[in-house]
């Protein structure tokens, strides 16, 4: 079968044509050239000349331009349109003309530097050489010294160069260029560190006599040249129109079948993957799946390796599976092997969505939006490298940023409403780095750091004075700790803290990482399934205190899921307007249990109790009240469910008579009461005794027979199970998975606090979404100037949503026999509107 009729099926199919949600059609484009410059140098041009190139895109002629004129660049072009020519001539052009001149790379992953420098070795006669983690120590002296052109990542910079400069003196003394790549990952805590990191690789360059430019590229995102600027604290020249070829690319969105409309229950998403992911091994079609996580890529390929014929020999595998955690030489082979065509089929996470150079694929699967449209289009231009047709599939999840997007494709293909947001004065951020810079070089009277003015500094250096950090000596401040202090410093968060991760396996004790404290009791609490690199840990033991971890391998059925509870705080309003506002809070979280989840269906196993201290956190929350008159409102109309219940004056007495009656025993597991009262269930939720004008039948909903003592813990289950959603819970459901979309952020970014009734807090009935990070990152702000935006597809989210009462893909789920909060919920929108 050929790819036409490969497409041709999919519009025809009964099973696949009538899921199609959207099939878009971008025509064939052809390039746009410009001749090669005149003041290339010649070896730069037989180079070029070599690999058949005589023409630039009008793109790169820009980028040639502009950087010939010492400036400094941002490069937004679409993925596979020659952005590493756009810095890589002008960088060569320099070293060719100057001996002297060196050149700095930086990366987001390893297996990128290694792709580009295969590139360099390839095509172009000049000394580079990677410098990460994992270069010899026997090989470091050597490229310290000899490599004009040096490839490594933020991380090592931070860690590895900018402490130990002045082995480096001659490299920083002539630094001229450096380079960027894959700006839009740069972005939220770890692209605050990284802007950081680069004030103090301009500091050291500056203490050598060096100024370089810079030259950074990235995926097409709202905000390139504002990024840019904030990371390198310079003014960006911005290109983004793109002149390079592009073949027929057609973009569909496939929304599996709902197969139980009154719960709005789809068809899963991981089997329909598998189903297209067939048809494009029967065309023989070249493609690669994007799964949104490990586990999900260990899934489909089992799913596949019932269908697909594969040798027995791994190395000649058709079908392979591409994630962290596979070892470097395994992701050579499998990247090798689709450059040569015999992997036919790739499974991957998003380790695969950077540049990495494999070839051209016909076809893209993405399982599930992979939480940025940066990151989607990314991963889409996998397919069809150069002017032959191709296509791209993402595959919807039930997850309703998911279902939105299905009924709004122009947010994926006509524009990119979300932005790259970066706090590099983040106050416990810019302290860790001023800490590291204090090592590199003493502070001055009078100087800055980046753009933080002198008197900030002075105020960071009386701190470390204080605590004996550093030392000042007449006009100058020294460091004076023993300590190392970047090596104490994660780029991937703000808590300066960590929890080190230790395995006990009947052998010497072992470390396998570490987390932030602040995310230890979520993700390391006791009892938890923690996965590293393909191996489950199961965790025995957690001491905060010590900073410690230890965990245990293991091959388990299941997964967990951590249950937490938190508090907000208001601590200062920053903006208010009307019924929304944003400002600084306290959020206090707890951890109070966990869920075990099957590994396979998902289905839940039952929960635990934990009994672990609370956390407390000051970041900046925007929030949404429900005016006291909208209340008023939805109440007489029977929609409003989130005041506390009222059982009428006689509760107290029906609730001794119902525990009497069940002997003070709970009626599921048989445990009797001890110092704490059992409690009294309804089985029928007593909301739904709810009539027309909002008035509870209490005498029906509190007969003896609707009712049942239960222990705390089996009333917990109950209450899961006949759950019924209030129309806030719903908002604040939607709202929370909306936001990322806007925002450039993974869903995990932002917290969802709901407060049902009024309270002293915030007043009014509120939903609040806060930043997971000390200090907060800017989120809140950008979500209080899109507030009315962020209402009204919301409104148009659940409006549109085929489901009764409430689904997983608008408001979330009721619990199943209880009810959902849909209607709540649009009566809450539509009063706000």
């Amino acid at each position: 079968m050929t790819f036409a009729a490969l497409l041709h099926r999919w519009k025809t199919d009964p099973l696949t044509a009538p899921n199609v949600a959207a099939w878009r059609i971008q025509a064939a484009r052809p390039a746009e050239w410009h001749p090669l410059p005149p003041d290339l140098p010649p070896r730069l041009a037989n180079s070029l000349q070599k690999r058949e190139i005589r023409a630039l895109y009008s793109h790169q002629a820009e980028a040639w331009q502009a950087a010939r004129r010492g400036e400094h660049l941002a490069i937004a072009t679409g993925t596979a349109s020659g952005k590493t020519l756009c810095y890589n001539l002008p960088v060569l052009a320099v070293l060719e003309e100057n001996p002297h001149t060196r050149a700095l790379y930086l990366f987001p992953t390893k297996a990128l530097a290694q792709d580009q420098l295969s590139v360099l070795h390839q095509h172009f006669s000049v000394p580079a050489a990677i410098y990460d983690g994992d270069t010899p120590q026997a090989r470091r002296a050597d490229i310290r010294k000899n490599a004009r052109l040096v490839l490594s990542n933020p991380d090592m910079l931070h860690t590895g160069i900018l402490p130990h400069h002045t082995g480096w003196a001659d490299f920083f003394r002539h630094l001229r260029f450096v380079v960027i790549d894959e700006l839009h990952a740069y972005r939220g805590v770890f692209g605050s560190h990284v802007a950081n990191v680069l004030r103090r690789l301009k500091r050291v360059a500056a203490f050598y006599g060096a100024r370089p430019q810079f030259i950074l590229t990235s995926a097409t995102i709202a905000n390139p040249r504002e990024l840019a600027e904030s990371l390198i604290e310079e003014t960006v020249t911005l290109i983004e129109r793109d002149g390079s070829a592009r073949g027929e690319r057609h973009f569909l969105i496939y929304n599996p079948p709902v197969v139980e409309e009154a719960l709005g229950v789809r068809k899963s998403a991981l089997h329909e993957t598998a189903r297209l992911a067939d048809d494009l091994l029967e065309t023989a079609t070249q493609a690669v799946i994007f799964a949104r996580s490990r586990r999900s890529v260990e899934l489909l390929l089992r799913f596949l390796d019932a269908t697909a014929a594969r040798p027995t020999t791994q190395a000649n595998q058709p079908v392979r599976g591409y994630r962290s955690g596979y070892l470097p030489v395994e992701r050579r082979e499998i990247e090798r092997g689709l450059r040569e065509g015999s992997v036919r089929l790739v499974v991957a996470t998003n380790a695969l969505e950077l540049g990495i150079d494999i070839g051209g694929m016909g076809a893209v699967l993405i399982m599930g939006y992979p939480g940025s449209v940066a990151s989607i289009r990314q991963q889409a231009g996998r397919a069809g490298r150069g002017d032959a047709p191709a296509a791209a599939v993402l595959i919807a999840t039930p997850n309703p940023l998911d279902q939105f997007l299905a009924r709004h494709p122009e947010y994926l293909l006509e524009r990119s409403p979300e932005q790259g947001l970066v706090n590099p004065n983040h106050l416990l951020i810019l302290l860790q780095h001023i800490r590291c810079a204090l090592f590199e070089l003493p502070f001055r009277a009078g100087e800055g750091f980046g753009r933080v003015p002198p008197e900030q500094v002075e105020e960071y250096l009386d701190v470390l004075t204080s605590s004996g950090e550093a030392h000042r000596s007449t006009n100058t401040t020294y460091w004076m700790a023993d300590a190392y202090p970047a090596a104490g410093v994660s780029l991937r968060s703000a808590s300066p803290e960590t929890v080190v991760l230790q395995v006990e396996d009947g052998g010497a004790a072992r470390m396998i990482g570490e987390v932030d404290s602040a995310s230890a009791p979520w993700m390391v609490h006791p009892r938890a399934v923690y996965l590293h690199e393909g191996q489950q840990y199961f965790v025995q033991h957690l001491d905060l205190a010590a900073g410690r971890a230890t965990l245990i391998p293991v091959a388990l059925d299941y997964f967990t899921e951590p249950l937490r509870e938190s508090a907000l705080r208001v601590l200062s309003v920053q903006e208010q307007t009307n019924e929304k506002a944003w400002g600084e809070v306290q959020v206090i979280t707890q951890v109070t249990g966990f869920r075990k989840r099957a590994w396979t269906s998902g289905e839940n196993l039952g929960q635990e109790a934990l009994d672990l201290p609370p956390t407390e956190m000051q970041t900046t929350a925007y929030w949404l009240s429900i005016p006291a008159e909208v209340v008023q409102a939805l109440s007489r109309e029977g929609l409003w469910t989130n005041s506390p219940n009222d059982y009428g004056p006689h509760w107290p007495q029906i609730r001794e008579q119902v525990r009497a009656r069940d002997g003070f025993r709970c009626q599921m597991c048989g445990r009797p009461e001890t110092a704490r009262q059992h409690d009294v269930h309804h089985k029928v939720p007593f909301r739904m005794f709810r009539e027309a004008g909002g008035t509870i039948r209490r005498e029906e909903a509190n007969r003896l027979e609707n009712l049942i003592t239960l222990c705390p813990e089996c009333h917990r289950k109950a209450e899961t199970n006949v759950r019924v959603r209030s129309g806030l819970a719903g908002l604040g459901y939607a709202l929370s998975n909306l936001a990322p979309l806007f925002l450039m952020c993974a869903p995990g970014d932002l917290g969802l606090h709901i407060e049902p009734v009024e309270n002293p807090v915030f007043g009014a009935p509120c939903v609040a979404l806060y930043d997971q990070v000390p200090g907060g990152i800017g989120f809140s702000q950008k979500l209080f100037a899109l507030h009315q935006e962020l209402l009204r597809q919301a409104r148009e989210l659940i409006s549109a949503c085929p489901c009764q009462e409430g689904c997983p893909s608008c408001v979330g789920p009721g619990g199943e026999n209880g009810q959902g909060g849909k209607a709540e919920t649009l009566a809450i929108l539509r009063e706000l509107a």
